[in-house]
């Protein structure tokens, strides 16, 4: 079933982990944005959304699990587009955040 619905793509990418990414977030933002206001910093839940890809991106890089996705995010020599995308989202996630 999975693997089914993963045959669906952007370029090289599965929109079925797109969205998992993303419905993921923004399950679990509200738990982490309470966690951030007890040590002080205000996270708006669309700044978790946001920085899903990013999060991501460094999780499976900790972890050793190097996906597509992170395979050409680590690539010295190209897919700059993606870099270019994802410091994007790097800006525009942590712009909202304020100290409180």
């Amino acid at each position: 079933m999975i693997e089914y619905l993963r045959q669906f793509r952007l370029g090289e990418y599965a929109i079925f982990d797109f969205a998992v990414t993303f419905l993921g977030m923004l399950l679990v933002a509200p738990l982490l944005t309470w966690l951030c206001k007890k040590i002080g910093f205000k996270v708006p839940i669309k700044n978790w959304v946001i920085l899903g890809l990013p999060i991501g991106i460094l999780v499976h890089v900790l972890v050793g699990n190097i996906t597509p996705m992170t395979a050409d995010f680590i690539d010295l020599h190209g897919h700059y587009l993606l870099k270019i995308f994802i410091v994007v989202l790097i800006f525009l996630g942590l712009r909202g955040i304020k100290r409180k």
